[in-house]
């Protein structure tokens, strides 16, 4: 209602004003202020004015022509861009890519390695020549709270330089994605924000009030289906809920991209149902193929794990599925030790597991 009235009013005067005098000009003057403009390096159009230079639009095309746009930012001042797997797994294997700085400028790059797995990619520039090489600060995503502010740059559909803002909405969100190419599922543990990401802003960074780099920005939930990576040329818009991958995880991975070209992933040998359960990840009685469902002598073999356990709890993070336990184990690193919490006949049981590794996509 009061906006109804507010609308009637407004209308009245208009009309009023315009019937008393046609020459009228509805431009209001209001003097300027200059130091408005002195916007604080902290300020969001601080923190982007910083970090544009640092943000390229990656275009990636496949030996048959397939290929679409992302985002990617300048890792390191040898050249690596770090990026969504998705982003530029068409052009990884005798493809093309570019890399378009928010200048203008336009480089050849290539695939130094990427994660299928993790959805982490790192590209260099061929010839970088008198490209502008900031890195992009790097926070820590084990520190970040609900609640805190959130900056998002990308190329949402095609549309370079495009900085929106959100808040965390949410930690350690179990998030398995399909950039819908018939590829295996990647698998986070999420931050989830509610800054605007559309297709194209796949790989940009997720920064926090401090302009520093917590997640690589790379899948949204639509309303449209039931989800998706945001390079996903057919993905409906945002609605408000967009999943970074952690910046602790992607830079360790990146590590492993740039030192061997290869991604380390840690395991503790088992292998779970993937639909969800709500109940935990149960280890199936027998594996794909044939196989073991428990590896001998891995690392759930060594813990006493059998086929049938039920995991609900990694430390003590609540695993409701397979999905969930992938995403915890993943955050760690081969060698840590993590305590399983599992059921066996009704019986609830604890065991320390020391994580293996496995070296590649597969």
């Amino acid at each position: 209602m009061a906006a109804l009235v507010a609308g009637g009013v407004g209308g009245g005067i208009g009309y009023w004003a315009a019937g008393r005098d046609d020459t009228a000009s509805t431009t209001v003057s209001a003097p300027g202020d200059a130091g408005a403009l002195n916007r604080k390096p902290t300020s969001v159009s601080g923190i982007a004015q910083r970090a544009l230079p640092s943000v390229v639009t990656i275009e990636a095309q496949g030996a048959t022509g397939e290929g679409g746009t992302g985002t990617g930012f300048v890792y390191d001042k040898q050249g690596h861009i770090l990026t969504n797997n998705h982003v530029v797994a068409s052009a990884a294997d005798g493809g093309k890519l570019t890399a378009t700085f928010s200048n203008g400028k336009k480089y050849d790059a290539e695939v130094v390695g990427h994660a299928q797995g993790y959805d982490v990619a790192v590209i260099k520039l061929k010839n970088p020549g008198d490209a502008t090489l900031n890195p992009l600060p790097l926070g820590k995503s084990s520190n970040v709270q609900v609640g805190d502010a959130t900056i998002a740059i990308g190329a949402p559909f095609g549309l370079s330089g495009t900085v929106t803002t959100g808040i965390i909405s949410a930690k350690d969100r179990p998030v398995a994605s399909s950039d819908g190419g018939g590829s295996q599922a990647s698998y986070m543990s999420a931050l989830q924000t509610d800054a605007s990401i559309n297709p194209g802003n796949s790989g940009g960074p997720l920064m926090d009030a401090g302009g520093n780099v917590i997640g690589i920005n790379s899948a949204i939930q639509s309303a449209g289906n039931g989800g998706g990576l945001g390079g996903e040329s057919g993905q409906s818009g945002s609605i408000g809920l967009g999943f970074a991958i952690p910046i602790d995880q992607a830079k360790r991975v990146a590590q492993d991209l740039i030192k061997t070209g290869k991604p380390v992933y840690p395991q503790i040998g088992v292998q779970v149902g993937m639909r969800d359960s709500g109940d935990g990840a149960t280890i199936a009685q027998t594996g794909n193929n044939g196989s073991e469902a428990v590896t001998p002598n891995g690392p759930a073999d060594k813990a006493g794990l059998r086929p049938g356990d039920t995991i609900t709890k990694l430390d003590d993070t609540v695993i409701d599925s397979g999905p969930t336990l992938i995403s915890e184990i993943w955050q760690h690193k081969p060698g840590d030790q993590v305590t399983l919490t599992y059921k066996r006949a009704g019986k609830e049981h604890t065991a320390k597991v020391t994580l293996g590794q496995r070296t590649g996509d597969k």
